[in-house]
């Protein structure tokens, strides 16, 4: 059986197509739990700084490109030009990089802290673990389903 997709061989979607297509319907949940990490994070005491700067850099630049991205291929400006297959799949294994490390950080600097915080703060830095950790599967299965698109071509 056929795909339901109308998209040709070597082409990538644009529009509404990348509401349908295997790689690209990852976009809103990437964006959903990237900003859920942020708002998380940014709503407790940040203790220690340093650390969990990275968290919120980490958060806060992957919601901005992951949103970006999105806008390029919806309004299809990566038509006609080569390299956009294998952008995507450096950006997505990037940022499941990235989310990694700062869902493991996340998840340390909660684990240490666990008796110093109100119970409230342990609560949502626990969320924020966990939406980490989604976040950096989301982009993992991402970057995957990009690389076999990529290799379709």
């Amino acid at each position: 059986m056929a795909a339901t997709t109308a998209q040709p061989m070597g082409s990538l979607p644009s529009g509404l197509g990348i509401c349908t297509t295997a790689p690209d319907i990852f976009y809103l949940p990437e964006l959903v739990f990237g900003g859920l990490v942020w708002i998380l994070v940014a709503s407790t005491k940040v203790s220690p700084p340093n650390p969990l700067g990275w968290v919120m850099f980490v958060s806060v630049f992957c919601f901005v490109m992951t949103f970006l991205w999105m806008i390029i291929f919806v309004a299809g400006g990566h038509k006609n030009r080569s390299g956009w297959a294998a952008a995507d799949i450096a950006y997505h294994g990037l940022a499941a990089f990235f989310y990694l490390s700062a869902g493991v950080i996340l998840a340390y600097i909660t684990m240490v802290n666990k008796n110093k915080l109100p119970f409230k703060n342990y609560q949502i830095d626990i969320a924020a673990v966990v939406f980490a950790f989604l976040a950096t599967l989301l982009y993992f299965i991402h970057a995957i389903l990009s690389a076999i698109r990529w290799k379709n071509f």
